[in-house]
């Protein structure tokens, strides 16, 4: 990964390339969203391994997605805090329907 970013804005469209195939955004969206269940979960109900449990089932489930759809090398290497960032928004958008629109924004 040559590309060197100073800001998170400048970030988003090389996040959004990385994930270019449909198949890669559902299971990171997927995977995220159980990640930040599993969070919430251990956090307010317990079992506290539930906590450990989130990153485990987030991550994997991105670094599986390049590997074996996209083919590349995860963002989260060289970029673990804005990678996590991405992971969020794009999850988000998703939720709310807003996904679409910012792929064709940035011409994907």
């Amino acid at each position: 990964m040559a590309e060197r970013f100073d800001s998170f804005a400048a970030f988003w469209p090389f996040y959004l390339r990385e994930h270019a195939q449909p198949a890669t955004r559902v299971v990171h969206v997927a995977g995220t969203w159980a990640a930040v269940l599993l969070l919430l979960a251990g956090i307010l109900l317990g079992p506290w391994w539930l906590i450990l449990l989130a990153p485990v089932v987030g991550y994997g489930c991105a670094w599986i997605s390049h590997m074996l759809i996209e083919r590349n090398r995860p963002a989260t290497f060289t970029y673990p805090t804005w990678s996590l960032l991405g992971d969020l928004r794009m999850a988000w958008l998703a939720a709310t329907g807003r996904l679409g629109a910012e792929l064709q924004r940035h011409g994907l």
